[in-house]
């Protein structure tokens, strides 16, 4: 679980993935106790599923500061924006997207991309077939990998 702290040093944001919710979690806490505060949960598999914020209630009032709360939402905000970026794209796209990662749970070998490739390329148009490849597999369309940064860029 990653972890990053704020610049105060008494608070910090743990990074976590739930795998049954297909999710990220967000986690805003104290660093002292390990008090979770604030959590954001951000899906990243339905496009029909919100990202949500919810507010601990049953521990002791805290006050967060303006700019912490601000800071952990800059963070939400990038995570949406990386996690949902193929969601942004044409409806019909989604749908294509979203049956791919159901179907392939993201992962697809090398021996079975080239079935795929043609599944797709005769669903979508070829100028939209990289996007597609990059959202649901990470893939461009001659089949190798791409970086983290290039799929940040979808």
């Amino acid at each position: 679980m990653p972890t990053i702290p704020h610049r105060d040093g008494d608070y910090a944001i743990t990074t976590l993935y739930s795998v049954p919710d297909d999710a990220w979690y967000l986690e805003l806490g104290l660093t002292a106790g390990q008090l979770t505060l604030v959590t954001a949960i951000v899906p990243d598999e339905d496009p029909a599923r919100e990202p949500t914020v919810c507010f601990e209630t049953h521990g002791r009032h805290v006050d967060v500061p303006y700019d912490v709360m601000r800071w952990f939402m800059e963070q939400v905000e990038e995570e949406i924006r990386t996690s949902r970026a193929w969601m942004r794209l044409r409806p019909e796209l989604v749908a294509v997207i979203h049956g791919l990662r159901q179907e392939h749970l993201g992962v697809i070998d090398d021996d079975a991309f080239a079935r795929v490739l043609a599944e797709v390329r005769a669903a979508v148009p070829e100028a939209d077939l990289p996007a597609v490849l990059a959202a649901a597999f990470g893939r461009r369309p001659d089949g190798t990998t791409l970086d983290q940064a290039a799929l940040e860029g979808i």
